[in-house]
């Protein structure tokens, strides 16, 4: 979807890499190691990004670093295009269709990480979940998303393991992170 309308791969791979979770923050040689592109080519389009405003610079010792610019009007919709461009959305609401007592979808792996890897590790939180629909569910969510789909179920999170939280059932109120 997005890959058509942002035809720069690095453009589109930096912006997932900083909208997927506002934690993720990158220095020019590390992204440029980690999309296997050229210096050059990262820091055009960390430099188009951060002139409009959508990525904040910040010193750390003798490095450049950047981070998403979470005062930006445009961040909340520039996230949800993120996720809607990786099929996170349409993950989320099969998962709760019929699931059961979802208590929080977390996002793991690559993805939380800001890597688009085509494999999108997703852990499950709560007690007494539909395993039989998972598994039926991952193949279904494969072939919508376009994207491998690993589901991991577990009664409590990881608190050691990086994750971007998806969906929060609060209590009073269910809480979509999306």
């Amino acid at each position: 979807m997005l890959n058509k309308l942002i035809t720069s791969k690095t453009r589109l791979r930096l912006l997932i890499k900083f909208f997927i979770s506002q934690a993720n923050r990158g220095y020019l040689n590390g992204l440029a190691s980690e999309f296997n592109e050229s210096t050059n080519s990262i820091r055009k389009e960390l430099n188009h990004l951060s002139e409009a405003g959508y990525l904040e610079k910040y010193k750390d010792d003798n490095k450049v670093g950047y981070k998403a610019n979470t005062a930006h009007p445009l961040f909340d919709v520039l996230q949800k295009v993120v996720y809607k461009h990786l099929g996170l959305e349409e993950l989320v609401d099969r998962v709760l269709e019929r699931m059961g007592p979802v208590q929080q979808i977390l996002l793991t792996g690559d993805y939380a990480k800001g890597l688009d890897t085509g494999t999108i590790d997703v852990v499950l939180v709560g007690k007494q979940l539909n395993t039989e629909y998972i598994e039926a569910l991952e193949e279904k969510v494969e072939g919508i998303i376009e994207r491998k789909v690993n589901f991991y179920l577990t009664s409590k999170p990881n608190p050691t393991q990086r994750t971007v939280l998806l969906y929060e059932n609060e209590p009073t109120r269910n809480k979509v992170a999306l």
